[in-house]
């Protein structure tokens, strides 16, 4: 089998089964799984976030989980660096890298050879920008910086502060690669009908309520508080209004459930946005995926 320098790369919004899927290759033709999700980086974020559990860790080797404080503001630029380092390790190796995860902004750094700007915080900029609405922060962005608009949260007041943070200090937006990748990659994604995604998706939120999520948040906020901004993410900050005595804790399930299908839309544009780039082999099965691995493997 020759591997040299190949890379697999699985895609799909949330709930779309990436993760098992990755896993189930991963056994079967001997790979390790680099995570590519802004949120599982982070340490005591596990049921919010869909990390895999401990026990589906240990099946198969993951990297790129748990790396990083919640305290730390852990970047695409730091991804970048890490993913392309553990990419390496595995391929000296021998075994096959299978990169896997819903953030699609991080994974496309990987593949192209773009130069991310290692932009240090700027609190005074920071603080100055906290004081606009989401709406507000939008606006600039877009207007500083289409392309990183039309991928970023919306509503997530601290990317968008971070993406302003960048372009404001560069100067200049981020960079678009050229199309051209160290890897030769294989870029499988999961076709899943819309109503299947979106029964999918609530309930996976559902299942998570039965997993302790309200005490993961509650021991989050009570060890960080709510200025920690990895607790602006989906299935996080919707708790705030809870906690405040403002919402019900049924609608506070429904917002995460309305956010995460929102989510679900977002990773889908930046997924075709990968594909006018490079090529993504569609399937809707594990067996699908197996014939184009093997051919890819082989080759």
């Amino acid at each position: 089998m020759r591997i040299k320098n190949k890379i697999l790369v699985i895609l799909g919004p949330t709930a779309s089964g990436k993760s098992d899927l990755a896993i189930s290759l991963a056994k079967k033709y001997d790979g390790e799984i680099i995570s590519a999700d802004s949120r599982q980086v982070y340490r005591g974020m596990d049921i919010g976030t869909g990390k895999v559990t401990k026990r589906e860790q240990r099946l198969v080797p993951h990297h790129l989980l748990d790396v990083a404080s919640p305290k730390k503001n852990y970047t695409v630029h730091h991804f970048q660096r890490d993913a392309k380092k553990a990419i390496a390790d595995i391929l000296r190796r021998g075994k096959v890298p299978i990169l896997c995860g819903g953030t699609g902004f991080w994974i496309d750094a990987v593949l192209s050879d773009a130069k991310l700007p290692a932009v240090e915080p700027n609190l005074e900029l920071r603080k100055k920008l906290s004081k606009l609405t989401t709406a507000q922060l939008y606006a600039r962005l877009k207007k500083l910086d289409p392309a990183r608009a039309r991928s970023i949260d919306r509503h997530n007041p601290v990317r968008l502060i971070r993406a302003l943070e960048i372009v404001m200090t560069t100067k200049k937006p981020v960079p678009p690669h050229t199309g051209r990748s160290h890897y030769d990659s294989l870029l499988i994604g999961i076709r899943v009908p819309k109503k299947t995604l979106q029964k999918r998706i609530n309930k996976r939120i559902l299942s998570m309520m039965r997993n302790c999520l309200e005490k993961e948040v509650s021991n989050l906020v009570k060890k960080y508080s709510w200025d920690l901004p990895a607790l602006h993410g989906i299935g996080y900050r919707e708790w705030q209004r809870y906690f405040n005595d403002d919402q019900s804790k049924a609608e506070t399930i429904a917002a995460i459930q309305q956010a995460t299908r929102n989510f679900a839309k977002r990773q889908m544009t930046w997924i075709k946005k990968i594909e006018r780039t490079y090529p993504i082999r569609w399937i809707t099965s594990q067996n699908d995926a197996q014939k184009l691995i093997k051919n890819f493997l082989e080759k």
